[in-house]
Formats: C-alpha cells, structure tokens, sequence
C-alpha cells in the first residue's frame, strides 16, 4: 500500500537537452527540485553521443546542490539505448528514467541490465507512462515495484505521445485524458510511487501552465514535468501547500494530541470535522512546508 513516508520535493521536475552544454549549466541554478538531463525525445539523431557525454559529464562534475538529476535514456530497441544505460550507470546519477514502458517485462529487463553491470544499489528507475499499453497494463507495471531488483520508484506521464498513439487532443481541463491519469494515479499510489504529470506545451502562457499544475494538484500528483525555466514558478507554487493548508495542519495535529481528545476518531474544529485516520495527510503538509522552507523556493 502507499505511504506517506517518501516528502522528497518532486515539484517541478525540468527536462532539459543533453546535447545544450548551456542548459545543463544553467540549470545549476535554477529553482527546480529535480531535473531530467535528456537523451531521448529532445536530442537529434545526430547529437545522440555527444548528449550522452555531456551529460554523464554533468552528472559526474556536480554542482547541482540539492537538485535530484535523472538521466532519460534511449529505449533498449534503439541503436543508442544499450550504451546509454552504461554511461548512466557509470555516471551514478539519483535515477534513470526509461522510455515506453508498456509492460512489467520491460523493468524486469532492466533489472538484469542493472544487476549484470553493477550498477550502485541507490540508482532508481523512473518509468514513462505514454503509450496505451502502459495505461491498459499499468496495474502490473505498478506492481513491478514489489520486486526490489527494479528499483522502480516514480511514474512519469507521457501525455504528448499518449496523445499521439490515441489521437485523443490535448484540449484545456484536459477531458480526454483523465481516465488515464486518474487509473495511473491509483496504480501508483497503491503501490507508494511516486507520479509526476505530463508537461504543458505552451510556454508563453505561465497561467494555461498554472492551471494544468493546479489540476494535477488536485487530482493527487506529486509534481510536473516541465520544458522551461519559465514553468518553474507556477508548479512550485502550485503543488506547495498555500499558508492556510499549513494552519489548519497544524491546528488538527495539535488538537488530536489534547488530553480530551485523545480518544476520538472525530473532532470538530473551525466548524469543519476532522478525522484521526488522516492525521497522515496533515503530517504531510507541515513537513512538505517545512522542507519548501527549508530549500528556499
């Protein structure tokens, strides 16, 4: 069953180009909780091995500070998908994130892929959710994270190519997709993994972009995937609890430890009930307040 153990900040989470030396510089001192150095969907044919350099360069030289790094990597199939799963591993980022993942076997061979190669028993796996059969076998793929050997650690939804394979439009409130996100949301919260939402493609419109982060809030993301600097801002407001949330947290918590109610499975406050059993939740909000502080942004 989920947790609510893991408070690691995934708020924003910003792809950025292997093959743009500039932006794997500059993201050093962006404000994004984790970054995802890119060899797959936004490097050519022709920048694939010097991505790859440059970014296990950048993984290996660090000077990201608290910033978790995942390197996505090629899909084993493709002519670059071997080799750069031996430069990642050899370059010991926090994860890996792998592409089109459609099926539990699919992290069942990167489980052998890992375990042949050494690879460093704190790396973990990242899976893409984008294709419809990930959606329709995602139960199974969540399920995976019960054998430790995959590592498997967060979901990250594909939505520009779930999209592409179903021809489903990407529209505003996002209709047509929220079986998808909603059936992948419950997969990995009965499992206790993490789940990142898709990215928003417009990057001049910061308040389309804070909707989207808003609605992925309020559906049960952890955070958002997003394609520029500019995102940054709305995803990291947007999945903070506001000041108001933080309050009544601590008001409930407070409360449930007064000898008076020290016994009851309800209490009222403010008007509103409050009930024991999701003390965790308010937990939660003060501890994710405390960490947000605690990083500055």
């Amino acid at each position: 069953m989920a947790t609510l153990t893991d408070l690691r900040l995934r708020r924003s989470v910003l792809y950025m180009p292997g093959s743009n030396q500039r932006a794997l510089d500059k993201a050093k001192s962006l404000p994004c909780d984790s970054i995802i150095l890119d060899l797959e969907d936004a490097v050519g044919p022709d920048e694939k091995e010097t991505a790859r350099e440059q970014v296990c360069a950048a993984v290996k030289n660090g000077g990201y500070g608290s910033r978790e790094l995942v390197i996505r990597v090629n899909a084993p199939q493709t002519p670059w998908g071997e080799a750069d799963l031996h430069a990642a591993i050899e370059a010991k980022p926090d994860a890996i994130l792998m592409p089109k993942v459609s099926s539990p076997a699919v992290l069942e061979s990167i489980a052998d892929r890992l375990e042949s190669l050494d690879a460093p028993e704190d790396i973990r796996i990242w899976a893409m959710i984008e294709t419809p059969a990930s959606i329709l076998n995602i139960h199974e793929i969540a399920k995976a994270r019960r054998d430790s050997r995959t590592r498997l650690a967060c979901f990250v939804l594909g939505t520009n190519d779930l999209s592409k394979d179903t021809w489903a439009k990407i529209v505003p409130g996002r209709a047509p997709f929220m079986p998808w996100m909603m059936t992948a949301l419950a997969a990995a919260r009965s499992e206790g993994l993490t789940i990142l939402d898709g990215v928003f493609n417009d990057i001049s419109d910061t308040e389309g972009c804070r909707a989207e982060c808003l609605q992925a809030r309020d559906l049960g993301f952890d955070g958002k995937t997003l394609i520029h600097p500019s995102q940054l801002e709305p995803a990291n407001t947007s999945f903070a609890p506001t000041e108001e949330e933080v309050r009544r947290a601590k008001m409930v918590l407070e409360a449930f430890e007064r000898p008076e109610y020290a016994k009851r499975g309800v209490i009222k406050l403010e008007g509103r009930l409050y009930e024991r059993q999701h003390l965790a939740m308010n937990r939660r909000a003060v501890s994710w307040a405390e960490a947000i502080k605690a990083k500055g942004f």
